[in-house]
């Protein structure tokens, strides 16, 4: 066995195993890295330009000695509550896979780690072939998206409760982020389908492994992963819809409410703006003004009564 450390002036680590395979690991590439690939590796122009870039969308590129493989994978950013796209780049030869990503990715930097100190684990993860090592990073990472899809359904789940229980303001709010959650999420993953379903159906001479197995188990990975988060799509928007309809009947009974109390108030309105007028009327400007006041009063309160019970007759209240 034998385990090369950083390069000295590349931020690239490298693991060798038996000799035959070699893992070269950068975080957060910079010019300086894609020279020394350029130099040691003769990639292809086009390809280095795109591990400088991070806005590329998934794709394979193949090439006569090597495979340039794009991915994106889920990163949750808890300070904004909303998943995030990391990419990942992935060169794999004959004797070698290079990967580079931002370093955000904490599945592919923890197997690198236990691949530089640990023997038994670069013997199980690199002691076979170059595209078996692929396919343990992509398992390793595929399966990271089910604890983030776990997220989301339980979110999915609290929102039910939210719905009947909490203010319109909070309920709106909480959807709205989930909602955005999701279609984030969606974003991430459809992509990866028709790129994990091209390594399952063709053929790569450099690949020894059984591709149709192990990349149509990450295949079956993924479309569960969108399955689910089909499921979520559904659910979420059912609950929005039904929130707008609990909103609606709100406002509605709020404003039978409100439409009942103005309809009480009219007829005292009417009488009061009656004798309010500056005209001369029955019993006003006379002895008997307490009187006549008591008397409209009395009016207007077994007028409003008399509404009151006529609604309640019609179950309208």
């Amino acid at each position: 066995m034998q385990i090369t450390a950083s390069t000295d002036s590349y931020n690239i680590n490298s693991v060798c195993c038996n000799g035959r395979l070699t893992w070269y690991y950068i975080e957060n590439a910079t010019e300086h890295e894609v020279q020394y690939l350029s130099d040691n590796f003769h990639f292809h122009t086009l390809a280095l330009d795109d591990v400088l870039s991070r806005n590329q969308r998934p794709k394979i590129d193949d090439y006569e000695s090597y495979l340039f493989v794009i991915l994106h994978f889920p990163v949750f950013d808890k300070t904004n509550r909303v998943t995030t796209p990391s990419e990942l780049d992935i060169f794999i030869g004959e004797n070698f896979v290079v990967t580079s990503h931002k370093g955000d990715l904490k599945p592919l930097s923890k197997l690198f780690n236990e691949c530089l100190i640990d023997e038994n684990v670069r013997q199980k993860y690199m002691g076979r072939s170059a595209s078996f090592l692929f396919y343990q990073l992509l398992d390793r990472l595929v399966n990271y998206c089910f604890p983030i899809l776990d997220r989301i359904e339980d979110n999915v789940d609290k929102i039910e409760d939210l719905i009947f229980s909490r203010a319109v303001p909070e309920t709106v709010r909480e959807i709205s982020m989930i909602r955005r959650d999701l279609i984030s999420f969606r974003r991430i993953i459809h992509p990866q389908i028709s790129v994990v379903e091209e390594l399952e159906k063709e053929k790569y001479p450099f690949f020894k492994e059984d591709q149709d197995v192990y990349f149509g188990d990450i295949a079956d990975h993924i479309r569960k992963i969108w399955d689910g988060l089909e499921d979520c799509k559904e659910v979420v928007d059912g609950l929005a819809d039904t929130s707008n309809w609990l909103t609606s009947h709100r406002i509605q009974e709020v404003m039978r409410v409100l439409t009942i109390v103005m309809a009480m108030m009219a007829p005292a309105t009417l009488i009061a703006s009656i004798y309010g007028m500056n005209v001369h009327l029955p019993g006003g400007n006379g002895a008997g003004d307490f009187l006549t006041f008591v008397v409209v009063l009395c009016l207007m309160l077994v007028t409003a009564g008399a509404m009151l019970w006529y609604f309640h007759r019609k179950n309208w209240i």
